[in-house]
C-alpha cells in the first residue's frame, strides 16, 4: 500500500468535490449549512487555487482533505495562524485514522515547522452533535463563537505548537 501526502491541482478537482458531499452528508442532515457541505465543482477549484489544500492518498486514491487559509487571505481567522477548514475523510476510509494522520502531517509539518507557526485554528458548528469535543481530544482548546452564518453558530478553537500567546485581532 503507497500513502502520499500532497498539495491538490486541479486535476483533483472532480474527485475532492466528490469526497467533501459525501464527507459532509451527515452535515447537510443535521441542516448545518458549511459551504463545503454543498460545494460544487467551482467552489472546489477556488478552494485549491486561493488555498493549500492538501490530500492523503492510500493507493493512489484521495482518502482526505483539508486546506489551510492563511492570515493575509480572503477570510482569515480571528487569531492572525493559519486556518484549517473543508477538513473531509472519505467515508470509506472512516475509523481508519487517515483523518488524524493528514491532521497531523498539516500541523506538524506544514504549520509547525515549514510555517514556524505558533500554532494552527479552526472553526466548527457549535450546534454539531461531537466535532467540538473530537477536536478537543486533538488538543484544541474552545476560545470564542460568533454567529457567521444563518443556521448555526461557529465556535473557533486554537491550539497551540509553543508556549507562545496569540496575538487577537481586533
Amino acid at each position: 500500500m503507497k500513502n502520499e501526502f500532497r498539495l491538490a491541482t486541479n486535476d483533483d478537482a472532480d474527485n475532492l468535490l466528490n469526497l467533501t458531499l459525501q464527507a459532509y452528508k451527515p452535515i447537510r442532515e443535521l441542516g448545518i449549512p458549511f459551504l463545503a457541505a454543498t460545494a460544487d465543482l467551482a467552489l472546489v477549484k477556488k478552494n485549491i487555487s486561493q488555498n493549500l489544500c492538501y490530500v492523503y492518498e492510500e493507493d493512489k486514491r484521495i482518502a482526505a482533505t483539508v486546506s489551510i487559509r492563511m492570515p493575509w487571505g480572503e477570510h482569515p481567522d480571528p487569531f492572525a495562524v493559519p486556518h484549517l477548514w473543508w477538513f473531509a475523510v472519505d467515508p470509506s476510509f472512516a475509523r481508519k485514522g487517515v483523518g488524524s494522520k493528514l491532521l497531523h502531517l498539516v500541523e506538524e509539518e506544514i504549520i509547525k515547522n515549514m510555517f514556524k507557526s505558533p500554532g494552527v485554528s479552526l472553526g466548527t458548528a457549535k450546534e454539531h452533535p461531537w466535532l467540538v469535543e473530537m477536536y478537543e481530544r486533538k488538543g484544541y482548546v474552545q476560545d470564542k463563537e460568533k454567529h457567521l452564518a444563518e443556521g448555526y453558530t461557529t465556535v473557533f478553537l486554537y491550539k497551540k505548537f509553543n508556549k507562545v500567546h496569540f496575538c487577537r485581532k481586533r
